[in-house]
Parts: structure tokens; C-alpha cells; sequence
């Protein structure tokens, strides 16, 4: 009887301690704030100490395709876009800093200000391209769970609290897992919804000794011309010190 007992307590030893290893990362993320989740899904998205990469951007609209690649350094929210190719945008760049927009050309005495919210290329808006701050410049309206892929997501409703933020109103999927968006929706202020985006994490990066991932591609399509798409590859990622005379405007301007 006595073994019986000890093969039973045995049985529910093991059950426990697999229950708690495979719920243990679900609890620890439920205890999360919306915002602590958002924050964590930003650092996959740029917004780290200080981190430099490549895009190749590939757009069709309206049966026309373009193509550049760019090369940002980011520290936290703040960037600086530098552009490679083609030759025609080469030497143009682009800062975020403080949640403010420049456009740097060769040639211009001044720098131009610009809203993020302006056409880059193809479905892509200029803070597309930036490291993202949704937990800054948005609020959460609503918080539902929900799935993407196959894969359980937080699901935010987003609302931006200025015109500075690049989009009215997103919804965006995080995965409960992962803490990373996997896919959003962008609507106007009237609610219409206009374009549509999915993103994948190949890319690994190492923050405080811990890897975690970071953004390798996202895909943008149009809401109203589905055969519009725009394709955004992040390459060369490299964690790096970035020191301020990066986001320094003058000096930009020499």
C-alpha cells in the first residue's frame, strides 16, 4: 500500500513540476502591463541601447517596382536613416529625434521638417522605417487575446496620443510567447482601415547577455489594392554604442 502511496505521490510530483515549467513563461508574461509588453515588443523593433542595420526596401505600386536600401542606427526611439541606393536618394537621410522628424539632403542648407506619417515608398511610411515606440506614442483602448499564424496573441487595440505618432489607430498582435508583434492593421482617424502588415524574426540580437529576436522582414500590403505590396528585408544587424553626435542636426549639416 505504502508503494502504491509513494508511486501515486511520485506521479503528482512529476505532473506538478510539468505543469509549472510549461506555464511558468505564460504566467510571467500575464503579469506583464500592456505597456511592459509593448516595451518588450519594441526592442524587437529597434528600439534597444543602441543598434545599427540594414533595409532593403522592395515596393510595387500600381504595377511599378522600386527598390533602396537604407541604413539606420538607433539608440532607444531615437534614429538616424542614412540612404545607399539607388543613386538618386544617395546621401539623403533621415533623423527621428524626440519624437521629431528631419529630412537631410546634400545640397540644402536646412534641414526640412517632415512627419512620419509621409509616403517613404510603395505602402511604407517614413517612421516605418524607424525604431518603433508604441508603447510611447500610443495608448491602450482595449486589450483582447486572440491568435495569428496558429500562434495565441495579445491583441491591442492602439490609439495615438499626438499627431507625431506614424498611424492614427493600429490594432496590433503580440505573441503571448515571444513578446514580438506578428501582425497589425492601420486605420485612419475616421476608422477606416488602409493598410496591413506581418512580421518575422530571424534576426537575433544579444541585450544584457540574453539573446532575443529581433525583426528580419516586414510585409506591408494595401487595404484597398491587395496587389500592392511592400516588402521591407532587415539585414546586418549589429548592436553597437551609439554616441549623440549621431542624432546631432548640425552636424548632419556639414
Amino acid at each position: 500500500m505504502n508503494r502504491q502511496h509513494k508511486k501515486r505521490d511520485l506521479i503528482l510530483l512529476v505532473f506538478t513540476l510539468v505543469s509549472c515549467l510549461g506555464f511558468f513563461p505564460s504566467s510571467l508574461h500575464a503579469a506583464m502591463s500592456p505597456k511592459e509588453i509593448l516595451t518588450k515588443a519594441d526592442e524587437a523593433r529597434g528600439n534597444v541601447e543602441g543598434v545599427e542595420w540594414e533595409i532593403d526596401i522592395e515596393s510595387i505600386e500600381g504595377g511599378r517596382q522600386q527598390q533602396r536600401t537604407i541604413r539606420v542606427t538607433a539608440r532607444d526611439f531615437n534614429s538616424l536613416a542614412d540612404f545607399l541606393a539607388p543613386a538618386n536618394v544617395k546621401g539623403q537621410k533621415l533623423l527621428m529625434l524626440d519624437r521629431n522628424m528631419w529630412f537631410v539632403k546634400p545640397g540644402l542648407s536646412k534641414a526640412v521638417p517632415i512627419s512620419p506619417r509621409q509616403k517613404l515608398m510603395g505602402g511604407a511610411a517614413n517612421g516605418d522605417i524607424a525604431s518603433t515606440n508604441y508603447a510611447g506614442d500610443y495608448q491602450v483602448i482595449q486589450s483582447l487575446e486572440d491568435t495569428a499564424n496558429g500562434e495565441p496573441c495579445y491583441l491591442f487595440d492602439l490609439s495615438a496620443v499626438d499627431k507625431k505618432a506614424t498611424y492614427d489607430r493600429i490594432k496590433y498582435w503580440v505573441s503571448k510567447e515571444r513578446l514580438v508583434g506578428l501582425k497589425a492593421e492601420f486605420y485612419t482617424v475616421s476608422g477606416k482601415m488602409f493598410k496591413t502588415a506581418t512580421f518575422e524574426y530571424e534576426n537575433s540580437i544579444t541585450v544584457d547577455g540574453k539573446p532575443q529576436p529581433f525583426i528580419s522582414k516586414m510585409v506591408i500590403t494595401s487595404a484597398v489594392l491587395k496587389e500592392d505590396v511592400t516588402t521591407m528585408y532587415f539585414r546586418k544587424v549589429l548592436i553597437k554604442k551609439v554616441p549623440d553626435s549621431v542624432f546631432n542636426l548640425n552636424l548632419l549639416l556639414k
